[in-house]
């Protein structure tokens, strides 16, 4: 029980990113993204001090291989951070949730493609009614959705080199926000001393304090995660994870109030059957998974008996 509320608290946390960004809407995208990720950088760095770990993220640095993946996924997500920022301060939150629809059918079909992971058969015609949903979106909107596809991608291959270099969330963010910082860094003090001096850092004390917040609002949910995920199977952290695009549709309907039209309902509508499917075929791949272990154990025993 203890795990789920964790897990609760965390994606819940992240759908209500839009709602907390949203405020900082007047703000530039490209500063509200440099802002992110020095605070970040610096309490998820607080936050390994002050649990130990300060030994394990060391080992961290020292390993160039790991180095070097690892900036790969600090431009990713700091891409996917933008793109999110830039998403709701332009009213665009039901592009951004249908994003993050669309990511656990993305990350199926590059595991697919790139690690040649076998795919249960539900989870196939999933991927399909994703390839479908984006065609009609094009179809009957006449627009490509852009916001929704970048959002996918490039947390999908985010999460595909995370997963095949597997780091721990915390010293792992902590080293890709550490890479980009040099980058972020730059392009503030180059706004600051240039004629036209464009910078909100500092222009008044709410929205400063939102912009060293947005650091702190990174680092909490990616802490409860952690500590979710060692109490959780992943089925149920695969589950769980629908409340963050979840809440961010709400909130676009029932807050934002965006543009609703018929033609983008069928979207979402081929998009939750896909996840539907998805779900279906990773529970019926985990059970049998678990059956044969079954039979494996029980064939052994015997052997040695």
């Amino acid at each position: 029980m203890q795990g789920l509320l964790l897990a609760l608290a965390a994606y819940t946390i992240w759908g209500c990113f839009p709602l907390f960004f949203n405020l900082l809407s007047h703000v530039s995208s490209v500063e509200v993204l440099a802002n992110r990720i020095i605070w970040s950088m610096l309490v998820t760095m607080l936050v390994i001090l002050v649990l130990g770990k300060w030994n394990s993220f060391v080992r961290l640095l020292k390993d160039p291989v790991l180095m070097r993946w690892l900036a790969l996924t600090s431009l990713l997500i700091s891409t996917n951070w933008l793109i999110f920022i830039w998403g709701v301060a332009q009213h665009r939150v039901m592009e951004t949730s249908l994003g993050y629809y669309m990511t656990p059918l993305v990350s199926l079909l590059l595991a697919r493609v790139l690690l040649k992971e076998a795919l249960h058969p539900l989870q196939a015609v999933a991927g399909g009614l994703a390839a479908v949903a984006v065609g009609w979106e094009l179809y009957s909107l006449g627009s490509f959705p852009w916001v929704s596809l970048s959002l996918a991608l490039s947390f999908g291959f985010y999460g595909l080199v995370r997963k095949r270099f597997p780091v721990d969330g915390l010293n792992g963010l902590t080293v890709e926000t550490m890479l980009i910082f040099p980058l972020a860094l730059g392009w503030l003090a180059w706004q600051f001393i240039s004629p036209a001096y464009q910078l909100d850092f500092g222009s008044n004390l709410s929205t400063t304090l939102l912009l060293v917040a947005s650091g702190v609002m990174t680092a909490i949910p990616l802490l409860l995660f952690a500590a979710a995920a060692k109490r959780l199977d992943l089925s149920v952290v695969g589950f769980v994870m629908y409340i963050n695009p979840t809440m961010q549709f709400l909130i676009a309907v029932l807050i934002f109030k965006e543009d609703f039209p018929p033609q983008r309902l069928v979207t979402f509508l081929f998009i939750w059957t896909a996840l539907v499917l998805f779900m279906w075929g990773m529970w019926l791949s985990n059970k049998k998974s678990v059956t044969n272990d079954k039979v494996k154990i029980a064939t052994e025993s015997r052997s040695i008996e």
